[in-house]
């Protein structure tokens, strides 16, 4: 893996990474002249005792709201319209213009006092472009290029994780515009938290109860008994799996994960990483063929936290959901489901699994 690291005009980040050298001479364009000084905030849930971060200036980000309706936009600087130059690489990482997480810059405004808690939003936002073909996507990767894209992944999540004030770091892909997509290009996102968030908190705690208990992750079972009743599995290689969960709460919800534990990207071995690329392109493959179109999906890997301790009891996979009931109708949260945040499933996971099997793939 080869990579390049540039600062934008506006003084962000950006490094390119390539499975080929990449010319030095290359420069890092930004469609903004000024740096944002962005500095958002958190404020204290008291009732789900959880953070909830604040950075009211992303109303002006990019494509969305119309600038028409938005009194923040910015003016875009004409002589350097995009985020990426020119020139031969593969994927693209760069600091996210508008954060909802960020160091505060020198002279910060500190958070305001209320009558909850708060405190600065620490933390970190990156951009990650998949491949400069804007008409592309990560299902039509060749497999060395999604090899790569974890590698990156693993790459980004060291660097993040040796600062003192992350403790989780999520590298996540929102895919098409009906989940609010804003860039055109095939992209995803990386956030580095400074708490582990709710979601992946829980399921840590859990995870560490169960291997406390019986000595194996509880997802490493899960994948063994997946694998023994064979009905939901979607790909099966000899180091990582692919699968609609026994308990999917979303139809045709997937999770994509090693067969063996491992505690993030960073810590695969070659033939992890490739069999988990075959996994994860077999699974997007099977979803743009299920509805002969580009399928709108929210993907989210899930790591151990970042605080330098052991986690023998985390387990690197990725959950996938399409927002998609039917062919013809989006899926959206229920009021029991949002209120009482119990999932209510109206089709059963062995019938969408069967589904997604019919469906012939060429990797």
């Amino acid at each position: 893996m080869h990579t390049l690291e540039l600062a934008k005009p506006d003084g962000r980040r950006l490094t390119l990474y390539s499975q080929r050298p990449i010319d030095p001479g290359l420069r890092a364009p930004s469609p903004f002249p000024d740096p944002l000084n962005a500095a958002p905030h958190l404020r204290w849930h008291p009732l789900r005792g959880e953070w909830v971060t604040y950075a009211a200036y992303r109303q002006g980000r990019t494509f969305l709201p119309p600038p028409e309706y938005n009194p923040l936009a910015v003016t875009v600087d004409p002589a350097n319209p995009t985020e990426v130059p020119a020139g031969d690489w593969d994927v693209a990482v760069f600091d996210n213009r508008f954060p909802s997480l960020a160091t505060p810059p020198p002279g910060a405004e500190p958070p305001p006092e209320l009558i909850v808690p708060t405190a600065p939003a620490r933390g970190q936002c990156e951009v990650v472009v998949f491949t400069q073909d804007p008409k592309s996507s990560l299902a039509a990767l060749p497999l060395p290029h999604i090899d790569l894209l974890m590698q990156v992944w693993g790459d980004r999540t060291q660097r993040l994780a040796a600062r003192e004030d992350i403790q989780y770091v999520l590298p996540f892909e929102n895919r098409g515009a009906e989940v609010g997509v804003t860039l055109h290009h095939p992209h995803g996102q990386i956030y580095a938290y400074p708490v582990v968030p709710p979601v992946p908190a829980r399921m840590q705690q859990v995870a560490l109860e169960h291997h406390r208990s019986h000595g194996r992750g509880v997802l490493q079972e899960l994948i063994a008994a997946e694998r023994r009743d064979g009905v939901r599995m979607l790909y099966e290689g000899p180091h990582a799996v692919a699968f609609v969960p026994v308990c999917a709460r979303y139809p045709y919800e997937v999770w994509v994960a090693t067969i063996e534990p491992v505690e993030g990207f960073a810590e695969l071995d070659e033939r992890q990483r490739a069999d988990l690329a075959r996994a994860l392109k077999t699974v997007l493959l099977k979803y743009d063929g299920l509805w002969q179109r580009p399928l709108p999906y929210l993907m989210a890997w899930y790591q151990a936290p970042t605080d330098g301790a052991p986690h023998p009891e985390s387990h690197l996979h990725a959950q996938l959901y399409p927002p998609y009931r039917t062919r013809d109708r989006l899926k959206y949260l229920a009021g029991t489901e949002i209120a009482a945040g119990l999932f209510a499933m109206d089709a059963l996971p062995e019938e969408k699994a069967r589904e997604l099997q019919q469906v012939e793939v060429t990797l």
